[in-house]
């Protein structure tokens, strides 16, 4: 219980998004968007010339914010970043991959999914040792 991480609360915590237009578009139509003082945003749109390095450095900048409580980002987007995205462990903020209007979801590739399966797995053989 000691090592628990503090979701800042002063203000609320964000949602931060890595995704094409039509995903980030039905969010900041949601009411997700927020732009500080410094004019940084909460999302990434990815189209046709957004480059991996942008992704990248984006990943790891919304990763390592205190305002940040939640990462959504695509799974086609993270399969490009799949090395940075599978080598987060840390709770917050928690990635959570989703599929796209142009790329349908796929549970094999994702990297949270693939984890609980593993603690599932190791738990069940644990028990039947027992």
């Amino acid at each position: 219980m000691a090592n628990r991480v503090q979701v800042p609360s002063r203000n609320s915590a964000l949602i931060a998004m890595i995704a094409d237009e039509d995903t980030i578009t039905g969010f900041l139509l949601a009411g997700v968007g927020n732009v500080d003082l410094r004019r940084k945003t909460n999302y990434l749109i990815v189209d046709s010339k957004t480059t991996v390095k942008q992704i990248e450095d984006t990943f790891k900048e919304f990763t390592t914010r205190e305002d940040i409580a939640i990462v959504l980002i695509s799974q086609y987007v993270a399969n490009m970043i799949r090395f940075l995205v599978d080598s987060y462990n840390k709770p917050v903020p928690a990635i959570l991959e989703i599929p796209s209007k142009d790329h349908p979801y796929d549970p094999t590739h994702d990297s949270v999914l693939s984890r609980v399966k593993y603690l599932f797995s190791a738990e069940s053989v644990a028990s039947e040792r027992r």
